[in-house]
């Protein structure tokens, strides 16, 4: 995996050299349309063949001059690299007769040394097992994987990591992935907890050379100050006292903490004289609660009295603590740091030491609120699956018949940048786990940053991006990629959206392509393949007011097809319009959001037949605060009607949302304050929200940041994926990875599966609009709905669309299902048929084509 999430070696050389790079990237990118003009076309010669790819780890970083410079904080390692004194490393073989390739090699610090799979005279078949015992527990999150330097044999490709206590019982993997074929370090990351023992299992060599693996270094990664699966305990009730505090020179009681105001704190004594550290701050429960966690909120009006070294403890009668479930240093910034116990603890008190000031400005502490989180309760906070690991950063993605998820990043795996003509893609069967990588380079096309749209045939229509004008279809079918006419006009950042008609219309797009021109719409025909320009739509009625001009202001439009070929814009300006695709084309104004904001980089969901949900943003692309808002727009043939509905718990921009079958829209990820490649203010804690109250609902916290190119799909059984996030070279915020979420109404108290309704016959590949089908099921069925297959990026995905169907029984498990006839209801393309019991419960979805 070519997540960097944590990585920290040689890190000031390497930023140095990246900061250089994007700088002269940027600049170059933007001369290349010339360099072309007057090499190739001016002279009146064929274009020259594309050079021969450069190995991923040798290819340079550059950015989109639109980008900007990566942030320091995206450069640096949230997850400290632990200390390997004392630990050893034992593998199930090794080879010590052709060469020294013994697997204490890999805690050596000299990459040159390696571990190497045993191979003479015999090579011992795949899988090989190597295993780090750290003689100590720790909280685990992330191994660092080194292959070796001196040539590609024994990659390590498809892997799997499990963690033991003991070294005895290993539970299910918590990781598993495939790793691209390159030299570079992969970081390996999957939920933070305590452990003893780490084991990465190499079940293939990632080239296919041989049955063989190897490693140069291996290193273990701390607490990233992201839990898993945990949620906030309600401190009603409770109580604080601390070791000392200043109630003298300002109001800095231990009380402050609890009071959900981050701007009154707790401060250490220090008028007249300070209390010299450690000092302590304890909070008493008044009740018996499991605890796995410990979230710090630093003060918020200044540095003085950070938390730096700490360490947690806890105790059942406030008298007897015992040995620390926590321990370590906080940066000295401003964000709210996550202790991750070492082991769930049952307790009534738990207790906070500080030992060192963050920036050893004085002898004092201070916090802004503390918190306390225990293991979410999967039938009412869902639940999260391993981490997987991808050989490449998953910014789109698009669900696809036979349980595959599609994924791409751009011309290289970790970065973007120029005008390649080629794109890394992904697909993960989503049966086995496995991920396989493959280039597309047949399309003359580099996907990053496009437009999408899922055809009526169920396939993947592909625009724009750093290839601006170029347009690709994949098709499921055959898991082929071919190339079809290029859009009259370049854009990158564009919004796409299927038609009623069956043709496919895109808007906007000022990312790419030339600037200062109106990026009008226009629409692709499946019959002709051709592109039909729209100058009756320009994309100026549809802006937002982004101080950074055009070229953010019509970037990732929210559209939502309606009958007779025509659009509603609804976002993200907070202006709402309504297209006409017909002929010259058309838009008129649909009034505003109810009083909403400009909200780009928020997102819509169609969650019933013309209601739809906007969820989070900001008023620019980035550098403004997001907002917690959301509204819901329903449509009644011509009238718009929004409105403000419950708010989030968080803010969110970057963010992306899902609906579920039963109705019901979750909301992953995002910043509270947008800035792309950055993982500060990450928002880990998920929401539900629920149509027939217009409230959000916590969900278990994430172990990974999804922000800037992330991604979120509903999947055939109705669980969620979730990943991505970066793609900014060798920074510390790529996450070349996903999880799987299970969602709440799929889950018994104790984490086993509900019993589900299964649909057992009568859904055929493909069905016309307006089609009766007889379907057979086992279980009791209340309703059914059909899901449309989505696809993903830049937190976009017009795609998404439920539409509840109606059903009759007809005796012994049989039910005729009526599909809409309206194509703008039931807009053409694939589903998913899902059946639901009385409680909301659903089945696995059932793939019919609509067309």
């Amino acid at each position: 995996m070519q997540s960097r999430r944590f990585l920290a070696f040689h890190r000031a050389i390497r930023r140095s050299h990246l900061l250089i790079a994007l700088g002269l990237g940027s600049l170059l990118i933007g001369l290349t349309p010339w360099f072309v003009v007057t090499s190739t076309a001016a002279a009146g010669r064929a274009p020259a063949p594309r050079p021969a790819p450069v190995p991923f780890d040798q290819q340079a970083a550059k950015q989109s001059p639109h980008h900007g410079i990566v942030p320091a904080n995206a450069m640096e390692p949230t997850a400290p690299i632990l200390d390997r004194a004392g630990w050893t490393a034992a593998a199930s073989d090794e080879e010590t007769g052709a060469e020294n390739g013994r697997a204490a090699n890999v805690l050596d610090g000299n990459t040159a040394t390696i571990w190497h799979s045993k191979y003479v005279p015999t090579p011992t078949p795949l899988p090989h097992v190597i295993t780090v015992d750290m003689h100590r527990t720790e909280v685990v999150s992330a191994l660092v994987y080194r292959p070796r330097t001196s040539g590609p044999n024994g990659r390590i490709g498809e892997y799997s990591i499990s963690l033991s206590t003991d070294g005895l019982s290993w539970a299910t993997p918590v990781a598993t992935g495939t790793l691209a074929d390159d030299a570079s370090p992969k970081t390996l990351g999957f939920a933070p907890q305590g452990a003893r023992f780490v084991r990465l299992t190499a079940l293939s060599e990632a080239g296919g050379r041989g049955p063989w693996s190897s490693a140069a270094e291996i290193d273990l990664l701390g607490d990233p100050g992201t839990p898993a699966a945990t949620i906030d305990l309600s401190r009603a009730g409770w109580t604080a006292t601390a070791s000392d505090e200043e109630t003298g020179a300002e109001n800095g009681r231990a009380a402050n903490v609890l009071d959900g105001n981050d701007g009154t704190i707790w401060h250490s004594k220090y008028a007249p004289t300070p209390t010299p550290l450690p000092h302590s701050i304890t909070v008493d429960m008044h009740r018996t609660e499991v605890v796995s966690a410990l979230v710090y909120h630093p003060r918020s009006n200044g540095p003085n009295g950070r938390a730096g070294a700490y360490s947690i403890a806890t105790s059942a009668d406030g008298v007897t603590f015992g040995t620390p479930v926590a321990s370590g240093t906080w940066r000295d910034d401003d964000t709210v740091k996550t202790a991750t116990f070492t082991r769930a603890a049952s307790a009534r008190f738990v207790r906070l030491t500080v030992t060192s000031e963050a920036g050893g400005r004085g002898p004092w502490t201070s916090a802004g609120e503390i918190r306390l989180s225990g293991p979410a309760s999967p039938a009412v906070h869902g639940s999260w699956g391993r981490i997987t690991g991808f050989p490449l950063v998953p910014v789109a993605t698009a669900a696809l018949p036979g349980d595959k998820l599609l994924a791409w990043s751009a011309y290289a795996v970790d970065r973007f940048g120029g005008s390649n003509g080629y794109t890394q893609t992904a697909i993960l069967d989503l049966k086995t786990g496995k991920v396989t990588q493959r280039r597309i380079d047949n399309t003359g096309h580099d996907m990053f940053c496009p437009g999408i749209a899922m055809l009526a045939d169920g396939r993947v229509l592909v625009t724009g991006g750093s290839n601006a004008e170029k347009a690709s279809i994949y098709d499921p079918a055959t898991d082929s990629w071919s190339a079809t006419t290029s859009m009259n006009i370049a854009r990158g950042y564009q919004a796409m959206t299927l038609l009623s008609t069956g043709e496919a219309f895109v808007l906007g797009g000022s990312w790419s392509g030339a600037t200062g021109t109106d990026k009008a719409g226009e629409v692709w025909s499946p019959d002709t393949r051709t592109w039909r320009s729209l100058p009756g739509v320009p994309a100026a009625p549809a802006l937002t007011a982004d101080p950074a001009g055009p070229y953010r202001a019509d970037n990732h439009m929210w559209l939502h097809a309606t009958s007779g070929g025509k659009v509603l814009q609804l976002g993200p300006s907070k202006q709402m319009n309504w297209i006409s695709t017909s002929g010259q084309g058309g838009i008129t104004s649909a009034g505003t959001r109810a009083d909403s904001q400009d909200a780009m980089t928020g997102n819509a969901v169609a969650y019933d037949i013309g209601k739809l949900l906007t969820l989070g943003g900001s008023p620019a692309y980035q550098d403004t605060p997001a907002t917690q808002r959301a509204y819901t727009v329903g449509i009644s043939g011509s009238q718009v009607q929004a409105a403000r509905t419950g708010d989030m718990q968080h803010a969110r921009a970057f963010g992306n949302s899902v609906v579920l079958p039963d109705g019901k829209v979750a909301v992953f990820g995002g910043q509270a304050y947008p800035v792309p490649f950055s993982d500060a203010t990450s928002v880990l804690t998920p929401e539900l929200w629920d149509p027939a109250t217009g409230a959000f609902t916590p969900l278990a916290t994430m172990a990974v940041p999804r922000n800037y190119h992330s991604v979120a799909n509903l999947l055939p059984d109705g669980r969620i994926f979730s990943g991505g996030g970066g793609l900014c070279g060798d920074c510390a915020t790529n996450h070349a990875d996903g999880a799987i979420f299970t969602p709440p109404y799929l889950l018994n108290a104790d984490g086993t599966p509900k019993p589900r309704p299964a649909i057992t016959a009568g859904v055929p590949p493909r069905a016309a609009p307006g089609a009766s089908l007889t379907v057979n099921t086992q279980g009791s069925v209340a309703s059914f709905v059909l899901m449309r297959a989505a696809a993903a990026t830049h937190s976009t995905d017009n795609d998404q669309r439920r539409v509840p169907v109606v059903s009759t029984a007809t005796g012994g498990g049989t039910y005729t299902v009526s599909v809409p006839g309206d194509t703008g209801v039931v807009l053409p393309g694939t589903y998913m048929l899902f059946a639901l019991d009385a409680q909301g419960v659903p089945s696995i979805g059932q793939f019919v084509t609509i067309s």
